[in-house]
């Protein structure tokens, strides 16, 4: 099953074209990793798909489970099931996990907030997907990878079923890489698609199903990831081992 089809999009910022025609889909299951050099397009493209630039600023058309969608903000594409984790955690640090997972939407009853609702659904939450993260801990005191995790399952607790990772691995350990992996693998067998942009090429290797290879905004070529030769691939992306 498609869950989402971009269609010939482009892109133009004066005396810039940011992207040129470009079609990628990403079915159920999936991790399509996006690859190309700095000014390929990617984050046009990822911001184009979460909303972050509007529908009427760009030229083409997105479905989702094949039904075009129009989103003007971010917020009209979390409700319509996609969602973006960029490379910086965007949380606040005096929060718990369990706030910033329900940051927005929290449990209140006459104007008083239920926290410990709150946390009961967050561990439910963590539990499912195996998140090891103590739902009443201070963000303040995750770490890197901690911290992806929460933003992990506040797209899921909005229950997307797109997540954008956006270099992902740029600040975390090897320790934590491997875990954000697994977590990955985890959100597949629950029909979750994920596109992942990277420049570590070892990592897209290792995680992805198929890539797709941009360059100065053009739409160079989809393959299986293990259809890709690694010669191809540094060759046409220039990403780095």
């Amino acid at each position: 099953m498609i869950l989402i089809e971009a269609e010939r999009i482009s892109k133009e910022y004066p005396g810039v074209k940011a992207l040129d025609n470009v079609s990628i889909s990403l079915e159920q299951g999936e991790v399509h990793a996006i690859v190309g050099e700095n000014g390929a397009g990617k984050s046009t493209f990822l911001n184009i798909l979460s909303g972050i630039i509007p529908y009427g600023s760009f030229e083409g058309r997105i479905r989702v489970l094949n039904k075009e969608v129009r989103f003007h903000t971010s917020k009209e594409a979390e409700l319509g099931g996609i969602s973006i984790i960029h490379q910086e955690p965007a949380l606040v640090e005096e929060f718990t996990a369990a706030e910033n997972i329900f940051l927005g939407s929290e449990f209140s009853e006459g104007g008083v907030i239920r926290g410990t609702e709150m946390i009961y659904k967050t561990r439910e939450l963590l539990k499912q997907y195996d998140f090891k993260i103590n739902a009443e801990e201070k963000t303040a005191n995750l770490g890197m990878g901690e911290q992806q995790m929460v933003e992990i399952a506040k797209a899921l607790r909005k229950e997307s079923m797109v997540l954008i990772l956006d270099e992902p691995t740029s600040a975390l350990t090897e320790t934590e890489v491997n875990q954000l992996f697994a977590i990955i693998r985890s959100l597949k067998e629950k029909g979750k698609g994920i596109l992942y942009i990277s420049h570590r090429l070892n990592e897209v290797f290792e995680i992805s199903d198929r890539i797709t290879i941009l360059r100065d905004g053009k739409y160079i070529g989809t393959k299986l990831t293990k259809e890709w030769s690694r010669e191809d691939q540094i060759g046409r992306a220039h990403v780095c081992t």
